[in-house]
């Protein structure tokens, strides 16, 4: 038993995605090529950026980051996902799920706050382009990325904390494929109001101050681009932004769908494949919408393609 924790269960089952037996095994490669997708991608774009000199720069090594972020949370979750396509019972110790639901929160919540620094880099690049070497700074740079890792500590702690302060009785059935906050908290045979007003306030921040940054700063680019005379400006200003906007929309979209809706709406069983799209789809895609869409990414690709070609 972990210290601190006064519940009778001493380990969880989580019952994962479907109970069907017919689709376990075709759902197991189906998210096994997901993950090797996902590894390879986002692995690929980090080797790259740290590979190619004229990549390191503020908009890189924010991507650098997002790319890292997304590996680190898909592999906290997804390999223990697929040992319930294959396992009859998915077991995982208490200190297990707990150490899941920290790291996985840990990452997502970092995730939001890379996604407004992204944003906020854009801003300057587009609006006060003759700043922006002064303004994106190595150290602002820097204190940028302490911000959005302080916060994914933060909230990770204040999630955790909040789950701890369960007590989980004789069920121990998770009905997720994950550690995750909603089925814990219906799980808990004492779970009250005010822990739900703690996860429903923590997430809200984690969505309200990524979104309001975010949408402030293209709010500005969108007014900037406005004043662009040229066709080819503007066409390059927005395929600058392009990728970002659909990464956010797919994150924060399918984030707040999940979390901010309440179970009376959506039953836990549509929620955890709510949860899917930026658990598992996101970070797959993520890659592919900042690699086949930006021209420096596929120069960069190029080129040391043909270093190794060559070598």
């Amino acid at each position: 038993m972990a210290a601190g924790n006064t519940s009778s269960v001493t380990e969880f089952i989580l019952a994962g995605l479907t109970e069907q037996p017919g689709l376990q095994l075709p759902l197991f490669f189906l998210f096994l090529g997901f993950y090797v997708v996902t590894v390879v991608g986002n692995l690929g774009l980090i080797i790259l950026i740290g590979l190619n000199s004229h990549l390191h720069t503020p908009m890189y090594l924010f991507l650098f980051n997002l790319s890292f972020i997304d590996l680190s949370y898909s592999s906290v979750i997804i390999p223990k996902m697929l040992v319930s396509f294959v396992s009859k019972k998915n077991i995982i110790s208490y200190t297990g799920c707990m150490t899941q639901l920290f790291f996985f929160c840990f990452f997502v919540v970092s995730e939001s706050f890379i996604l407004s620094a992204m944003a906020y880099d854009r801003y300057v690049a587009i609006c006060k382009p003759l700043m922006y070497s002064v303004i994106m700074s190595p150290r602002v740079c820097l204190f940028l990325l302490l911000g959005v890792y302080g916060m994914g500590v933060w909230e990770a702690t204040a999630h955790t904390a909040n789950i701890l302060s369960l007590v989980f009785c004789a069920d121990s059935l998770v009905n997720h494929y994950m550690c995750d906050i909603l089925p814990l908290l219906e799980l808990s045979c004492n779970s009250s109001y005010l822990n739900t007003l703690v996860m429903f306030t923590v997430v809200a921040i984690d969505i309200a101050i990524p979104i309001v940054t975010i949408f402030l700063s293209y709010g500005f680019i969108l007014s900037s681009i406005a004043h662009i005379s040229s066709t080819e400006g503007r066409s390059k200003a927005f395929s600058t932004c392009s990728s970002h906007i659909i990464a956010v929309l797919l994150f924060f979209g399918s984030g707040t769908f999940a979390y901010l809706k309440p179970p009376s709406i959506i039953p836990l069983d549509q929620g955890k494949v709510c949860t899917l799209f930026y658990t598992i789809v996101v970070p797959m895609l993520n890659p592919l919408i900042y690699s086949l869409r930006n021209k420096d990414v596929k120069l960069a690709m190029k080129k040391t393609l043909s270093r190794m070609t060559f070598s």
